[in-house]
């Protein structure tokens, strides 16, 4: 059986803010792993730095202190114009707010980002359709966002996500805007994404209910990792244990 194979590598990770005479350090010393196939929960309170952590996975920001490689490169050897192209191959975002154009169709919508990477329009509308018939929208094509629930837009901006066929979602508190009935479907359709498409998703949440349905958890406590592994039945802050998945050491 082969190894399995990182797709995020942190080591030592910081990220510090200046704040007039004195500096704000969100992140200290973060170190894990994360393999492709994973459904990884990152949970903490608010202000924990559990948000700071997931812009860094995404490269939408760069850390201060310590490395981070993203399916294998360095992120911090790129040109931003590198990274960005890193970033659009590896990573589908989805955010609490949804983020679509509210008068747009949801096919148009999802197919945006195809348009952006240059996709003739015939394959655009071709993945755009597979994409939310994956999730479950196929008899809404041309329903702009503003005529869906909430729950519904939620699986637009999945689709839009999925539609580059990335390695990696990346989940900023994608249930946070939906009732519990909505949430819970959200959730059951990132499981399978995850194990019918191998996608790995990583979810960043403060809720403990939605981080138990992951594989594995990283708790987030005051800039550092306080635990790494899997999803535990009680709600208090646990002591730190051994992660689930080690630091390769640099090379």
């Amino acid at each position: 059986m082969s190894e399995p194979e990182p797709l995020i590598v942190a080591r030592d990770l910081g990220r510090t803010f200046p704040m007039g005479e004195e500096d704000l350090r969100v992140l200290r010393g973060v170190s894990f792993r994360i393999d492709r196939g994973e459904y990884v929960a990152i949970l903490g309170p608010s202000g924990s730095g559990k948000s700071t952590l997931m812009y860094l996975i995404g490269c939408l920001d760069t850390p201060t202190e310590g490395t981070l490689e993203l399916a294998g490169t360095d992120v911090a050897t790129l040109t931003d114009a590198e990274l960005a192209a890193l970033r659009n191959e590896v990573i589908g975002f989805v955010f609490q707010a949804f983020n679509l154009l509210p008068r747009t169709t949801a096919l148009e919508n999802v197919a945006l980002p195809l348009r952006y990477a240059g996709v003739s329009p015939r394959e655009r509308r071709k993945r755009a359709k597979e994409a939310l018939e994956r999730v479950g929208l196929g008899a809404r094509l041309d329903h702009p966002p503003e005529r869906m629930s909430g729950g519904e837009r939620q699986r637009v901006a999945i689709a839009r996500a999925i539609v580059t066929r990335p390695s990696l979602l990346l989940c900023d508190e994608p249930t946070g805007n939906l009732d519990q009935r909505a949430g819970r479907e959200i959730t059951a359709l990132f499981e399978r994404l995850n194990a019918e498409d191998g996608v790995t998703v990583v979810l960043v949440t403060h809720d403990p209910l939605i981080a138990r349905r992951a594989r594995r958890n990283l708790r987030v406590v005051d800039g550092e990792i306080l635990y790494d592994g899997p999803p535990l039945d009680g709600l208090p802050t646990p002591a730190v244990v051994e992660p689930s998945a080690s630091v390769p050491p640099a090379a």
